[in-house]
Protein backbone atom coordinates (compact mmCIF):
# COMPACT_ATOMS: atom_id res chain seq x y z
CA UNK A 1 0.00 0.00 0.00
CA UNK A 2 1.29 3.58 -0.82
CA UNK A 3 0.67 6.93 0.76
CA UNK A 4 -2.40 7.43 -1.96
CA UNK A 5 -4.12 4.38 -1.13
CA UNK A 6 -3.90 5.22 2.58
CA UNK A 7 -5.78 8.35 2.13
CA UNK A 8 -8.33 7.15 0.14
CA UNK A 9 -8.88 4.36 2.57
CA UNK A 10 -8.91 6.39 5.28
CA UNK A 11 -11.50 9.36 3.72
CA UNK A 12 -13.81 6.68 2.67
CA UNK A 13 -14.60 5.54 6.16
CA UNK A 14 -14.65 8.87 7.23
CA UNK A 15 -17.46 9.76 4.82
CA UNK A 16 -19.38 6.74 5.48
CA UNK A 17 -19.03 8.00 9.26
CA UNK A 18 -21.41 10.95 8.47
CA UNK A 19 -19.18 13.16 10.84
CA UNK A 20 -19.28 16.61 11.72
CA UNK A 21 -16.34 18.64 10.56
CA UNK A 22 -15.31 22.44 11.47
CA UNK A 23 -12.92 22.09 13.59
CA UNK A 24 -9.76 23.03 11.40
CA UNK A 25 -11.26 20.78 8.15
CA UNK A 26 -14.62 21.15 6.36
CA UNK A 27 -14.75 17.42 5.01
CA UNK A 28 -13.61 14.19 5.04
CA UNK A 29 -11.01 14.27 2.93
CA UNK A 30 -8.97 17.19 4.88
CA UNK A 31 -9.69 15.36 7.87
CA UNK A 32 -8.04 12.15 6.66
CA UNK A 33 -5.51 13.91 5.27
CA UNK A 34 -4.69 15.74 8.69
CA UNK A 35 -4.64 12.32 10.94
CA UNK A 36 -2.67 10.30 8.48
CA UNK A 37 -0.20 12.52 8.12
CA UNK A 38 -0.01 12.99 11.84
CA UNK A 39 0.18 9.47 12.47
CA UNK A 40 2.73 8.94 10.39
CA UNK A 41 4.81 11.70 11.79
CA UNK A 42 4.89 14.15 8.36
CA UNK A 43 4.53 17.22 8.39
CA UNK A 44 0.59 18.34 7.74
CA UNK A 45 2.06 20.85 4.84
CA UNK A 46 3.65 17.76 2.75
CA UNK A 47 2.78 18.09 -0.84
CA UNK A 48 0.48 14.79 -1.03
CA UNK A 49 1.03 14.56 -4.70
CA UNK A 50 4.77 14.62 -4.86
CA UNK A 51 4.27 11.75 -1.61
CA UNK A 52 1.85 9.73 -3.46
CA UNK A 53 3.80 6.82 -3.79
CA UNK A 54 5.85 6.48 -0.77
CA UNK A 55 5.11 3.20 0.87
CA UNK A 56 3.65 2.42 4.06
CA UNK A 57 3.97 -0.82 6.22
CA UNK A 58 1.36 -2.66 7.32
CA UNK A 59 2.35 -1.25 11.19
CA UNK A 60 2.08 2.24 9.66
CA UNK A 61 -1.33 1.15 7.83
CA UNK A 62 -2.53 -0.48 10.82
CA UNK A 63 -1.79 2.40 13.85
CA UNK A 64 -3.52 5.14 10.94
CA UNK A 65 -6.65 3.34 10.97
CA UNK A 66 -6.87 3.04 14.70
CA UNK A 67 -6.69 6.46 14.64
CA UNK A 68 -9.34 6.70 12.00
CA UNK A 69 -11.49 4.64 13.82
CA UNK A 70 -11.27 5.97 16.99
CA UNK A 71 -12.46 9.55 15.20
CA UNK A 72 -15.21 7.98 14.50
CA UNK A 73 -15.92 6.13 17.49
CA UNK A 74 -15.61 8.62 19.43
CA UNK A 75 -17.06 11.47 17.50
CA UNK A 76 -14.63 14.03 18.84
CA UNK A 77 -12.75 16.97 17.25
CA UNK A 78 -9.30 15.81 15.24
CA UNK A 79 -7.84 17.87 17.28
CA UNK A 80 -8.39 16.67 20.31
CA UNK A 81 -6.91 12.94 20.01
CA UNK A 82 -3.31 14.73 18.15
CA UNK A 83 -3.25 17.13 20.70
CA UNK A 84 -2.77 19.73 18.51
CA UNK A 85 -4.44 22.66 16.08
CA UNK A 86 -3.23 24.74 14.06
CA UNK A 87 -4.32 28.56 13.02
CA UNK A 88 -3.36 31.06 10.13
CA UNK A 89 -0.40 28.60 10.22
CA UNK A 90 0.79 28.50 13.56
CA UNK A 91 0.53 25.26 15.76
CA UNK A 92 -1.32 25.26 18.87
CA UNK A 93 -1.71 22.58 22.13
CA UNK A 94 -5.10 21.52 22.60
CA UNK A 95 -7.23 19.13 24.79
CA UNK A 96 -10.56 18.77 26.37
CA UNK A 97 -10.30 22.07 28.68
CA UNK A 98 -10.97 24.06 25.61
CA UNK A 99 -12.56 24.15 22.40
CA UNK A 100 -10.68 23.79 19.56
CA UNK A 101 -9.17 27.01 17.99
CA UNK A 102 -10.99 28.10 14.79
CA UNK A 103 -11.48 32.16 15.56
CA UNK A 104 -12.01 34.48 11.89
CA UNK A 105 -10.46 36.73 13.96
CA UNK A 106 -7.35 35.11 13.43
CA UNK A 107 -7.86 35.80 9.46
CA UNK A 108 -7.94 39.59 10.64
CA UNK A 109 -4.77 39.83 12.77
CA UNK A 110 -2.87 38.22 9.90
CA UNK A 111 -4.09 40.05 6.68
CA UNK A 112 -3.88 43.49 9.36
CA UNK A 113 -7.68 44.11 8.78
CA UNK A 114 -7.69 45.95 12.04
CA UNK A 115 -4.56 47.51 12.04
CA UNK A 116 -6.57 50.95 10.16
CA UNK A 117 -8.62 51.54 13.46
CA UNK A 118 -5.02 51.08 15.69
CA UNK A 119 -2.17 53.31 16.09
CA UNK A 120 1.64 53.66 16.52
CA UNK A 121 0.43 54.56 20.02
CA UNK A 122 -1.26 51.01 20.19
CA UNK A 123 -0.23 48.98 23.56
CA UNK A 124 -2.67 47.53 25.77
CA UNK A 125 -4.41 44.95 24.18
CA UNK A 126 -6.90 41.97 25.15
CA UNK A 127 -7.94 38.86 24.32
CA UNK A 128 -11.28 37.94 26.18
CA UNK A 129 -12.40 34.10 26.44
CA UNK A 130 -9.00 33.77 25.36
CA UNK A 131 -9.67 29.87 25.94
CA UNK A 132 -6.09 27.97 24.75
CA UNK A 133 -4.77 31.58 24.17
CA UNK A 134 -4.38 31.54 20.32
CA UNK A 135 -5.68 34.72 19.57
CA UNK A 136 -3.51 36.11 22.20
CA UNK A 137 -0.42 34.10 20.67
CA UNK A 138 -1.23 35.51 17.35
CA UNK A 139 -1.70 39.17 18.48
CA UNK A 140 1.67 39.46 20.00
CA UNK A 141 3.00 38.30 17.07
CA UNK A 142 1.41 40.39 14.82
CA UNK A 143 2.13 43.30 16.78
CA UNK A 144 5.46 43.22 18.32
CA UNK A 145 5.50 46.52 20.14
CA UNK A 146 2.21 45.42 22.44
CA UNK A 147 1.36 44.21 25.81
CA UNK A 148 -1.13 41.08 25.85
CA UNK A 149 -3.34 40.60 28.23
CA UNK A 150 -5.48 36.37 27.84
CA UNK A 151 -8.22 36.31 30.10
CA UNK A 152 -10.58 33.34 30.53
CA UNK A 153 -13.36 32.34 33.18
CA UNK A 154 -11.70 28.91 33.10
CA UNK A 155 -8.79 27.94 35.14
CA UNK A 156 -8.57 24.57 32.83
CA UNK A 157 -8.78 26.54 29.78
CA UNK A 158 -5.49 29.19 31.27
CA UNK A 159 -3.56 26.00 31.88
CA UNK A 160 -3.85 25.41 28.17
CA UNK A 161 -3.27 28.73 27.49
CA UNK A 162 -0.28 29.01 29.55
CA UNK A 163 1.28 26.11 27.53
CA UNK A 164 0.96 27.78 24.07
CA UNK A 165 2.50 31.52 25.61
CA UNK A 166 5.27 29.14 26.58
CA UNK A 167 5.50 27.14 23.69
CA UNK A 168 5.93 30.10 21.65
CA UNK A 169 8.33 31.99 23.99
CA UNK A 170 5.85 35.02 24.83
CA UNK A 171 6.14 34.59 28.69
CA UNK A 172 7.01 38.23 28.66
CA UNK A 173 4.72 39.54 26.51
CA UNK A 174 1.62 37.84 27.52
CA UNK A 175 -0.19 37.63 30.59
CA UNK A 176 -2.98 35.14 31.92
CA UNK A 177 -5.57 36.40 33.78
CA UNK A 178 -8.96 34.37 35.51
CA UNK A 179 -11.64 36.94 34.80
CA UNK A 180 -15.39 36.41 34.76
CA UNK A 181 -15.88 38.60 31.40
CA UNK A 182 -14.02 42.16 32.03
CA UNK A 183 -14.45 42.06 36.11
CA UNK A 184 -10.52 41.61 36.09
CA UNK A 185 -9.63 42.79 33.11
CA UNK A 186 -9.97 46.95 33.61
CA UNK A 187 -7.83 48.26 31.15
CA UNK A 188 -7.54 50.50 29.54
CA UNK A 189 -7.25 48.78 26.37
CA UNK A 190 -6.60 49.70 22.80
CA UNK A 191 -7.80 47.04 21.26
CA UNK A 192 -10.16 43.94 23.19
CA UNK A 193 -10.23 40.70 20.90
CA UNK A 194 -13.16 38.71 22.10
CA UNK A 195 -14.42 35.37 20.37
CA UNK A 196 -17.26 34.68 23.51
CA UNK A 197 -19.64 31.87 24.13
CA UNK A 198 -22.71 33.04 21.57
CA UNK A 199 -24.50 29.80 20.27
CA UNK A 200 -28.61 30.37 20.59
CA UNK A 201 -30.40 27.39 22.89
CA UNK A 202 -31.88 26.21 19.79
CA UNK A 203 -28.49 25.67 17.70
CA UNK A 204 -27.07 24.59 21.74
CA UNK A 205 -29.52 21.60 21.32
CA UNK A 206 -28.58 20.69 17.76
CA UNK A 207 -25.24 20.59 17.87
CA UNK A 208 -23.65 17.28 16.51
CA UNK A 209 -21.64 15.14 19.09
CA UNK A 210 -17.85 16.75 17.91
CA UNK A 211 -19.40 20.08 19.33
CA UNK A 212 -20.86 19.06 22.71
CA UNK A 213 -17.60 17.44 22.83
CA UNK A 214 -15.83 20.90 23.55
CA UNK A 215 -16.56 22.79 26.90
CA UNK A 216 -20.21 24.50 27.07
CA UNK A 217 -18.74 26.98 29.14
CA UNK A 218 -16.96 28.13 25.38
CA UNK A 219 -19.80 28.05 23.63
CA UNK A 220 -23.82 28.31 25.11
CA UNK A 221 -24.41 32.48 25.11
CA UNK A 222 -27.81 31.59 27.16
CA UNK A 223 -26.52 31.43 30.75
CA UNK A 224 -28.49 34.43 32.19
CA UNK A 225 -31.70 32.74 31.01
CA UNK A 226 -32.35 34.26 27.46
CA UNK A 227 -32.76 32.12 24.76
CA UNK A 228 -30.84 33.98 21.93
CA UNK A 229 -26.76 33.35 22.84
CA UNK A 230 -26.61 37.12 23.58
CA UNK A 231 -26.33 36.98 27.32
CA UNK A 232 -22.30 37.25 27.58
CA UNK A 233 -22.47 39.90 24.74
CA UNK A 234 -24.82 41.93 26.58
CA UNK A 235 -22.59 42.07 29.54
CA UNK A 236 -19.50 42.64 27.35
CA UNK A 237 -21.23 45.79 25.77
CA UNK A 238 -22.42 47.46 28.93
CA UNK A 239 -18.76 46.89 30.78
CA UNK A 240 -16.32 47.68 27.38
CA UNK A 241 -17.05 51.18 27.29
CA UNK A 242 -15.41 52.33 30.93
CA UNK A 243 -12.24 49.49 29.93
CA UNK A 244 -11.59 50.78 26.23
CA UNK A 245 -9.19 54.21 25.99
CA UNK A 246 -10.38 57.21 23.86
CA UNK A 247 -10.19 55.75 20.51
CA UNK A 248 -9.79 51.80 21.33
CA UNK A 249 -12.19 49.29 19.81
CA UNK A 250 -13.28 45.70 20.27
CA UNK A 251 -13.11 43.36 17.82
CA UNK A 252 -15.99 40.83 18.07
CA UNK A 253 -16.89 36.93 16.79
CA UNK A 254 -20.51 36.37 16.77
CA UNK A 255 -20.48 33.39 14.05
CA UNK A 256 -23.86 32.90 12.76
CA UNK A 257 -25.96 35.32 15.30
CA UNK A 258 -25.78 38.44 13.06
CA UNK A 259 -29.30 38.24 13.30
CA UNK A 260 -29.76 38.08 16.71
CA UNK A 261 -27.30 40.76 17.47
CA UNK A 262 -28.89 43.42 15.62
CA UNK A 263 -32.09 42.45 17.34
CA UNK A 264 -30.32 43.06 20.70
CA UNK A 265 -28.30 45.87 19.74
CA UNK A 266 -30.46 47.57 16.55
CA UNK A 267 -28.78 51.28 17.31
CA UNK A 268 -25.19 50.21 17.25
CA UNK A 269 -23.05 51.68 14.77
CA UNK A 270 -20.64 47.97 14.13
CA UNK A 271 -18.28 47.71 10.95
CA UNK A 272 -18.57 44.49 9.88
CA UNK A 273 -15.29 42.65 8.71
CA UNK A 274 -14.68 40.57 5.68
CA UNK A 275 -13.85 37.34 6.54
CA UNK A 276 -13.06 34.03 4.40
CA UNK A 277 -16.96 33.23 5.68
CA UNK A 278 -18.06 36.44 4.88
CA UNK A 279 -19.11 39.84 6.20
CA UNK A 280 -21.17 38.69 9.03
CA UNK A 281 -18.89 36.33 11.36
CA UNK A 282 -16.66 39.17 13.01
CA UNK A 283 -17.43 43.04 13.93
CA UNK A 284 -16.08 45.90 14.82
CA UNK A 285 -16.80 48.32 17.63
CA UNK A 286 -15.37 51.79 18.28
CA UNK A 287 -15.17 53.60 21.75
CA UNK A 288 -17.48 56.32 20.47
CA UNK A 289 -20.11 53.64 19.05
CA UNK A 290 -20.04 52.01 22.80
CA UNK A 291 -20.67 55.08 24.42
CA UNK A 292 -23.63 55.73 22.88
CA UNK A 293 -25.32 52.32 22.82
CA UNK A 294 -28.41 52.01 25.05
CA UNK A 295 -28.61 49.75 27.88
CA UNK A 296 -29.50 46.63 25.79
CA UNK A 297 -32.97 44.65 27.05
CA UNK A 298 -32.99 40.57 27.78
CA UNK A 299 -35.53 39.33 25.14
CA UNK A 300 -38.96 38.06 27.10
CA UNK A 301 -38.32 34.13 27.28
Amino acid sequence: MNLTDLLAQASQRLDAAQLAYGHGTQNANDEAAWLVLWQLGLPLDSDLQAMASRAVSSDEQAAVLALIQRRIDTREPAAYLTGEAWLQGVPFTVDRRTIVPRSFIAELLADGSIDPWLSEDTRDVLDLCTGNGSLAVLAAMAYPDVRVTGADISADALAVARLNVERHGLQARIELVESDGLARCAGPWDLILCNPPYVNARSMAALPPEYRAEPALALDGNTAGSHDGMDFIRALLSDAPRCLKPGGVLVLEIGNEREHFETTFPQLEAVWLDTSAGDDQVLLLTSESLLALPTAQAPAP
